[in-house]
């Protein structure tokens, strides 16, 4: 397969150009926000750096090849005219996935079938439901456009954070509401509410330069033309340091603080935090100049009910107004009553999917 190629970055719809902007900030040439992520070129060690060290993308997709095909025999037939040797490999087993959109061929069970046997007949590749890559075609138009899966699993899975409390906020979605406040790895982080610790781990890692992708496995490693001592090499140049800033989570869940403090030994990154247990009411900004409070407080619409959360969210605005001046705030939460509720004068950000919600990112300078 050529060297420079369309790499597609999954972002959270409303927060491509963040993405956009990691991807610059990261040195990937010309980033394009489109819609549900960011269009990079550039060929397999693009990929793999990408998988390392970008914390927003939830997947990145290489595109392989297109063609036009008008009916399932068609399909079937330029199928098994594709360079399929160039990218994967007999003895690695494939999932093969179809999204069709007005387009001719309309059945995505037969047109992931014909495609499979193609690729099965023609290079001896096992299909299956649980494999370790991933073909995705999307059929849009009649257009076939074929992509592989690098990542295999969603690169929100970094491997450290094993436990984890009610409604997780993914780390590729704090990473990016990270970014958004204006996190650069100097300022002190603060997450009064930290459940298991993502907003807190995610600041210190990036503020260590540790890598997201440090300690897990991806799709792209079994893939035709993999260069296992080349990949080792790149995941050699990570420039870890010891940051400067430090990074506090509290919780009044005492076994959400235990959870958050062996998420952070995994991670590497247990010197540069620490976790409290106390209620919010009893929250102290830290020694030293002021940073960010990143809160995701409960919503009503998953956990409890919504309407003695005013009382929550008024109380939590008194904290932070009356200790915190100077500090900026993110906060994040479904319902603009809610945030409302803090009594604070808030900046709203776009609406972004988290489980099953839509959430904002809503900040503030106390």
């Amino acid at each position: 397969m050529e060297q420079d190629f369309e790499i597609f970055l999954v972002a959270p719809p409303g927060l491509e150009p963040v993405l956009a902007d990691e991807a610059r900030a990261a040195g990937f040439a010309q980033p394009k926000p489109v819609e549900g992520g960011v269009v990079i070129r550039g060929g397999w060690p693009d990929v793999w750096r990408a998988n390392l060290c970008l914390r927003g993308a939830g997947r990145v997709l290489v595109r392989i090849g297109e063609f036009r095909a008008m009916h399932l025999a068609q399909l079937d037939k330029r199928a098994r005219r594709f360079p399929w040797a160039d990218v994967l490999r007999p003895d690695v087993p494939l999932r093969v996935e179809v999204a069709s959109h007005r387009s001719k061929i309309y059945h995505e069970r037969a047109a992931a079938e014909r495609i499979g046997r193609a690729i099965s007949e023609g290079l001896g590749v096992q299909i299956a439901a649980d494999a370790p890559v991933t073909l995705k075609v999307r059929i849009d138009d009649d257009l076939v456009v074929m992509s592989i899966d690098s990542s295999g699993e969603s690169l929100h899975k970094r491997g450290h954070k094993l436990a984890m409390g009610k409604a997780p906020m993914r780390e590729t979605l704090a990473a990016l509401f990270l970014r958004q406040m204006g996190f650069d790895g100097t300022q002190t982080v603060v997450d009064p509410m930290c459940g298991s610790g993502t907003f807190v781990l995610e600041a210190a890692e990036i503020a260590a330069g540790l890598w997201p992708g440090r300690d897990r496995a991806f799709a792209f490693q079994h893939l035709a033309g993999f260069d296992a001592v080349a990949f080792d090499t790149m995941k050699a140049d990570m420039q870890a340091q010891v940051p400067t800033a430090r990074f506090h989570g509290s919780d009044r869940d005492a076994g959400a603080v235990r959870m958050a403090r062996d998420n952070a030994a995994r991670a590497g990154v247990g010197d540069w935090v620490t976790f409290t247990q106390m209620a919010f009411s009893d929250l102290e900004p830290p020694e030293g100049p002021p940073g960010i409070v990143l809160v995701n407080p409960p919503y009503g619409t998953r956990i409890g009910e919504r309407k003695p959360l005013f009382g929550l969210y008024g109380a939590l605005g008194e904290v932070l107004r009356a200790r915190f001046a100077g500090w900026h705030l993110g906060l994040i939460t479904s319902d603009g009553g809610l945030a409302k509720a803090t009594g604070l004068t808030l900046h709203t950000g776009p609406a972004v999917p988290h489980g099953g919600l839509r959430v904002r990112l809503y900040r503030a300078r106390l």
